[in-house]
């Protein structure tokens, strides 16, 4: 079992990963090309064992035994031409003899070392003495005959014996040589299978260092930065280490943009807050002021107008006073309102509830403002229950659908669209949309319209949506605006749902 821990001492701590991966993909590469190169010698050095050794001693151990089997082929003509005189023998005999020279010039041919050319000389000096020997037996027998000539030929066939053993000992010795270079080349064969498994070794070995590289240094990594991406906090599967970062990434640049604009909304908050804070102090230095001599004003003209007679327009002077310190009172009521943050009582219930109160609380002053409303809800259905105070819900609705009803001059139509929805970092919220076809908000109204005091009419405190603002604030959701002049207006209120489990 290989040790993976050796891999790391094999490669250099202080390279960089691409370095270290450049590095062994490098080795592997010198590995293969070594052992190719090993092989394609290895091959040319067999191929010139063969070519060298085995066929030039093949030629030499063929043209021997050729020259033996002529050597044979000699045998027992002279005696055959003895017995019978017939000299179509002692033509055979020189065509052997003929062939017996032209394998020796090609076995000379093919010779190149010294002891070879010195047992070739040897034998073809035998040779030259055994056909002399009989030619002299033949021309003897021709000229006188006899016994004696039978005799002188038995003597010479020592010749052919001698001659026979030196060409039995040629071929054994070129015999060898061939099994030499057999089993040399069974050797050769031997240590190339050897390379080419310590090479098929070295690979896999080198193999299983790029694989440990990558996972250790490239995987591995990958997965742990996808479990930190993971919200979920779930094991990552193997195969998807990318899938897993990428879809991690995607959701950390969601919830950083989530983030952004949850920001920006408690810049908002805070400014609002501030603001509120400023006015709130204004108010406590000034309500009792002001309401102090307003109530005896009010008490002084009570008593007036119950004790003194006065004409028609002094009438009509007094029911205008009376007006503009009801006025007056609203203001200082509305100051004090923004000023004091609210005090939730909440109750589990549906938004979609303090909706359908709100409508039908307005229903007649929709009817003098020639407006419609309807209602879109997802699927027909209420909202989730949630932790809210209804009758500041309620007044945060209402003030939005006036301000729709002032808007649109001639009457129109308000659509108050619900759905759930999810956002980060609430989870699941409720959403309730309230949309007009006025005339809609220019962009630098639009920026102004939930700061204190700002408004564009000529009647108005300038409060109320400060108030809603503030109210949705302390639901823990947020109020905001989406308009473009000649395309109407949308408030949207998002209302995060809370459940009693969430109560302290």
């Amino acid at each position: 079992m290989i040790h993976l821990g050796l891999f790391e001492k094999v490669i250099p701590g202080g390279l960089s990963l691409k370095n270290r991966v450049y590095l062994v993909n490098t080795i592997l590469l010198c590995i293969t090309l070594i052992g190719a190169v090993l092989m394609v010698w290895y091959t040319y050095k067999i191929e010139r064992i063969f070519r060298d050794i085995i066929s030039r001693n093949v030629s030499i151990f063929q043209v021997s035994e050729a020259l033996g089997t002529a050597l044979v082929n000699q045998k027992g003509f002279v005696s055959y031409y003895l017995m019978d005189k017939n000299q179509s023998w002692i033509v055979q005999l020189r065509v052997y003899r003929n062939l017996f020279n032209e394998n020796l010039q090609k076995l000379k041919g093919l010779l190149m070392e010294t002891w070879e050319y010195e047992q070739i000389s040897e034998i073809e000096q035998k040779y030259r003495v055994y056909i002399a020997e009989k030619d002299e037996v033949i021309a003897f027998y021709s000229a006188h005959g006899g016994r004696e000539v039978v005799e002188q030929h038995h003597k010479v066939r020592h010749y052919f014996f001698e001659i026979m053993s030196m060409l039995e000992v040629f071929k054994e010795h070129h015999k060898k040589k061939i099994d030499n270079a057999i089993d040399m080349s069974r050797i050769e064969a031997n240590r190339l299978r050897y390379i080419a498994l310590m090479g098929v070794v070295s690979v896999i070995m080198l193999s299983l260092l790029v694989n440990f590289i990558f996972a250790r240094h490239i995987l591995e990594p990958i997965r742990r930065l996808a479990i930190q991406v993971d919200g979920n906090k779930k094991k990552v599967p193997a195969a998807n280490e990318l899938a897993a970062l990428k879809q991690g990434i995607m959701g950390l640049m969601e919830n950083a943009e989530q983030t952004h604009i949850e920001l920006q909304r408690s810049q908002e908050s805070l400014m609002q807050s501030g603001k509120m804070a400023l006015v709130g102090k204004l108010a406590a230095g000034t309500a009792h002021s002001i309401r102090n001599p307003l109530t005896s004003v009010k008490m002084r003209l009570f008593s007036l107008r119950r004790s003194a007679s006065f004409s028609e327009s002094q009438k009509e002077d007094l029911h205008v006073i009376s007006t503009e310190i009801l006025q007056i009172n609203k203001i200082v009521e509305n100051f004090l309102e923004f000023a004091r943050p609210p005090k939730l009582a909440v109750k589990l219930m549906s938004p979609s509830s303090v909706v359908d109160s709100a409508v039908y609380l307005l229903e007649q002053r929709l009817k003098s403002y020639c407006v419609t409303v309807k209602i879109n809800r997802m699927c027909r259905q209420t909202l989730s229950e949630t932790l809210l105070d209804p009758e500041q819900l309620k007044e945060v609705i209402v003030n939005i659908i006036i301000n729709a009803c002032e808007a649109m001059i001639g009457g129109g139509i308000i659509v108050i669209c619900e759905e759930e929805s999810y956002v980060e970092p609430l989870k699941r919220v409720d959403v309730i949309r309230i949309t007009d076809d006025g005339e809609g908000i220019s962009d630098d109204i639009k920026e102004k319209i939930f700061e204190p005091f700002f408004t564009t009419k000529s009647e108005g405190t300038g409060l109320g949506l400060s108030i809603a603002f503030n109210i949705i604030n302390e639901h823990g959701g947020w109020l905001d605006v989406t308009s473009e002049p000649g395309r109407g207006t949308s408030f949207v209120i998002t209302l995060p749902i809370v459940s009693h489990a969430h109560l302290p």
